[in-house]
């Protein structure tokens, strides 16, 4: 069985998706994860979410951006969706890597990108999530949020903090007096211990923590996750504090653990489903394999059917 490691390896080599989409069965089984390579597609998706209940962001999936010109094609992309999100009369909002938007090509191209997308999504009442990536860019990302904060409102853009982190409960804190809207989700990165918890364990007990604190602040938050302990844990907390289901929302997604999250949305919680698109899908495919070995078991038991 190919290891965490190994395969976050093998989501850098873009290069492989030739290969592998030579394979029919692999085609299929990547539609699980990933809503389609179109607008359209991702839209018709997101209406069968909302149909069973669950709300959804779009994510338009691109970690090739290497010139101003593709930053400009992300943007327009997003503006696109926006406008997609309003014309299908669909329950989305969008979420956004600053790295597609130029962070690893000048900060400020980022910041002035970002905000054209936020500022549209603000005029229209909906609402951009800045995901988070690598701990390479973790400073950058929650600095540049920090800027996107001040000029719009705790409604217009949020952000995601990750638990394999050390530094998360200390941002947590510091983002929470702004205040922020925080995505908490355990993380998907390849990081040395230096920064990360090695220990699935620590990483669980970092999550329950922030879990914690972003709960009791009673700014509305996103709790992203598939591990039913972790599920378990956040409503056990809410419920013993009578924090209501209406006052924050689970987000798990697309393609992972549809029974628990129709379950969820049956049960009054508020069920968000993140639903990426996009030609280059391949990276965000195998970090999903990454995440979860029945994840890898499934896509091998499929293709040699």
């Amino acid at each position: 069985m190919l290891t965490r490691t190994a395969l976050l390896y093998l989501a850098r080599q873009e290069k492989l998706k030739d290969i592998a989409t030579r394979f029919r069965t692999f085609r299929k089984i990547t539609a699980r994860f990933i809503a389609g390579e179109t607008i359209d597609e991702a839209v018709a998706a997101i209406k069968d979410l909302n149909a069973r209940g669950c709300s959804a962001s779009f994510d338009h999936l691109n970690e090739s951006v290497s010139s101003v010109a593709e930053t400009e094609g992300e943007v327009r992309e997003y503006l696109n969706v926006l406008a997609k999100i309003d014309e299908a009369g669909i329950n989305s909002n969008v979420s956004i890597k600053l790295t597609q938007f130029g962070l690893e090509i000048d900060p400020e191209l980022t910041y002035q990108n970002a905000r054209r997308v936020v500022a549209d999504a603000a005029r229209r009442g909906n609402f951009v999530r800045v995901d988070m990536e690598g701990s390479a860019v973790t400073q950058m990302t929650i600095d540049i949020f920090k800027r996107l904060r001040s000029e719009f409102g705790l409604n217009d853009v949020g952000i995601v903090v990750q638990s394999y982190l050390y530094r998360t409960e200390e941002d947590a804190r510091d983002l929470l007096k702004i205040p922020a809207r925080i995505r908490l989700c355990k993380g998907a990165y390849d990081e040395p211990a230096s920064v990360a918890y090695p220990e699935k364990k620590d990483v669980d007990d970092n999550y329950v923590r922030v879990m914690k604190l972003l709960l009791a602040s009673g700014t509305y938050h996103g709790i992203a996750t598939h591990d039913p302990k972790m599920i378990d844990a956040t409503i056990d907390f809410a419920q013993k504090h009578s924090i209501s289901k209406e006052a924050f929302e689970f987000q798990m997604l697309y393609g992972i653990r549809r029974d628990l999250q129709e379950q969820l949305a049956r049960d009054g919680y508020n069920m968000r489903v993140y639903v990426p698109y996009g030609k280059h899908w391949y990276p965000y495919f195998m970090r999903r394999l990454a995440e979860r070995p029945a994840n890898v078991w499934f896509v091998m038991k499929n293709l040699w059917k």
